[in-house]
């Protein structure tokens, strides 16, 4: 298959950066109608007086959606809310396999059971 372009390094913040909470970032290799993505955490952030009625806020995850089929993988970082707190909305959109420690596998299964969303 022939490639168009050269390879390009690409970070993609759909959340997270610049900010504390919702971290949910895209790294990138290859040419532009060919590349490999890595998702790097998948977490929310939470509302407050700036945002009366809303209580988690999510990632857009609309642009990898559609490069869904690209993704080699989601990494999650650590367990907490702001890097694996999105997981068990966003998944089922791109279903990429998961990358964790233990721990942090562990904690996710868990909040995915408590949830019904386990599976």
């Amino acid at each position: 298959m022939a490639r168009n372009g050269p390879d390009e390094l690409v970070f993609l913040p759909l959340g997270g950066s610049n900010e504390i909470g919702m971290n949910f970032n895209l790294y990138g290799f290859g040419p532009p109608d060919d590349r490999k993505w890595i998702v790097v955490d998948m977490g929310v952030t939470f509302g407050d007086q700036s945002t009366p009625g809303v209580e988690i806020i999510l990632p857009d995850p609309a642009f990898i959606e559609e490069h869904a089929s690209d993704i080699l993988g989601i990494v999650l970082t650590h367990a907490h809310e702001d890097h694996i707190g999105a997981v068990a909305w966003l998944w089922r959109r791109i279903k990429a396999p998961l990358y964790a420690t233990p721990f942090t596998a562990f904690l996710l299964r868990e909040k995915l059971r408590e949830g019904d969303l386990e599976g």
